[in-house]
């Protein structure tokens, strides 16, 4: 799977076909007597933010969208009926959200309540098309509007692509690639003849109970936040900012630039791993000790202060699950010129190792609880922060498929007021999307420091230094 803006993608013309999400047994949105379930600290964030938003020029829109091919002459039947699994599998994608009483709840449908209608799009005369076409259709998924998943094919004589977008609120960087296996697995069930035979897949309400039950009583004065205090002690700051010049104005959002390189062949990127495994580390090490390196040579600290996404899934049903499973923590270590391979390696170990025994706290309660009182409450971070994240989808499920599905997933967001990266591996190496702010010294910046990063990974790759 690669990670890669929709614009990017060349996907042939064919006739295009939506099927929507549907149910006759939606709860009365404004009955309060009607039990809800509790929502996840990032869920009732996200969905605070988008509301108080909705009516002003400050809102940000967003998708989190996937595609994949279907080889042959489709069944549509079929497809529709495994569409319709998956939303049924999932909890997350059947729940409705309300904002009550300042927190925000949901109500899970049953699978038997929810079906799909088919919309018959038409045609599209060539791949600008269809990529114009997937783009538009992507940025109809809404924080405020039930359904918060989207989906289709483009439909060809000898091939299908299916893609399909969700709203955060309900899915994460993880959950594309599951979406994408229960989608295509239960296809090929449902075009034999047979029943999908699918992993166990878990509960998010489940797990949001529990985080809700494991915090509820969490203060500013819970040692479970001595981590959290201490590296805002250090850096004087909760976000931990980006070090170099974006040519960005305080408490401005900017349009974006999108876009996804490869920084190593798959040879190259397991001669990284192995140069990092030889130090102790693994290879996401190593491309976090990049990083860092290489901001301090384009002109940024000694010391890399970041925040870093944990994915909360575990090895048990979560890990078939759709739902946002993601914390954010912070993260930082030495960098200094006289510190050779080895010793940053050490560090990034030592430092993931104590952010992995403080991850227990959601991101969004230490912001509420240790950020400034004027950033409590904000709708966006404050100004550009430091964000490093990193997936290997040669893990995820369904990743022996991936290349025969052409697997794919497109991340945009329209606004920012800073940059991020996301890392990613799979089968050809190791790529970088990256999302920033549309400035003639962001773009300068971002050159720079790609230009930097790729000659650190090759002298790390080729001789274990910087």
């Amino acid at each position: 799977m690669l990670q890669v803006p929709i614009e990017d993608v060349e996907i042939a013309p064919g006739h295009v076909f939506e099927w929507s999400v549907e149910t006759a047994r939606m709860r009365a949105a404004a009955d309060p007597s009607q039990p809800r379930d509790a929502t996840t600290y990032n869920q009732a964030k996200h969905f605070a933010v988008a509301h108080e938003t909705r009516d002003d020029d400050d809102a940000v829109s967003a998708y989190v969208a996937g595609t994949f091919e279907i080889s042959g002459p489709v069944d549509r039947a079929a497809l529709e009926a495994a569409l319709l699994y998956f939303v049924r599998r999932h909890e997350v994608l059947r729940c409705t959200f309300q904002q009550l009483s300042g927190d925000l709840s949901c109500d899970a449908l049953a699978p038997e309540d929810i079906e799909l209608k088919c919309v018959d799009a038409g045609p599209a005369g060539s791949a600008d098309e269809v990529r114009d076409y997937l783009h538009r259709f992507f940025r109809r998924v809404d924080t405020l509007s039930w359904p918060l998943i989207i989906m289709g094919a483009v439909v060809r004589d000898e091939s299908t692509t299916v893609f399909f977008a969700c709203d955060h609120l309900v899915t994460d960087g993880l959950s594309t690639p599951i979406a994408v296996n229960d989608i295509a697995t239960a296809y090929a069930a449902y075009a034999r003849g047979e029943e999908p035979d699918l992993p166990e897949a878990g509960s998010y309400l489940d797990f949001s109970r529990e985080q809700r039950r494991i915090n509820e009583s969490l203060d500013a004065e819970d040692r479970r936040l001595d981590h959290w205090k201490e590296f805002i002690a250090r850096g004087d700051c909760f976000f931990p900012p980006f070090p170099l010049d974006l040519g960005v104005e305080p408490g401005r959002l900017y349009p974006t630039v999108n876009v996804t390189e490869t920084l190593l062949q798959a040879g190259e990127t397991d001669e990284l791993a192995a140069r990092c495994e030889a130090a102790g580390g693994r290879l996401f090490m190593g491309v976090l000790a990049a990083v860092g390196v290489s901001l301090r040579k384009e002109g940024g600290p000694d010391v890399y202060r970041g925040l870093m996404p944990v994915n909360e899934r575990g090895r048990g049903p979560l890990a078939h699950t759709m739902g946002w499973f993601i914390n954010t923590m912070p993260i930082e270590f030495p960098v200094s010129e006289d510190q050779g391979f080895a010793d940053v390696m050490a560090g990034v170990r030592g430092a993931f190792a104590e952010m992995q025994r403080h991850a227990d706290v959601p991101f969004v309660k230490a912001w509420h609880l240790l950020a400034p009182g004027d950033y409590t409450a904000l709708r966006y971070w404050p100004y550009a922060v430091n964000f490093f994240s990193y997936l290997d989808f040669r893990k995820s499920p369904g990743a022996e498929h991936h290349v025969a599905r052409n697997a794919q997933k497109h991340l945009w967001v329209s606004r920012s007021n800073g940059i991020c990266f996301w890392f990613h591996r799979n089968e050809a190496g190791l790529h970088m999307n990256a999302i920033y702010v549309d400035t003639p010294q962001a773009r300068e910046t971002a050159a720079g420091l790609g230009g930097t990063l790729a000659r650190t990974l090759t002298n790390m790759r080729t001789a274990g230094t910087f």
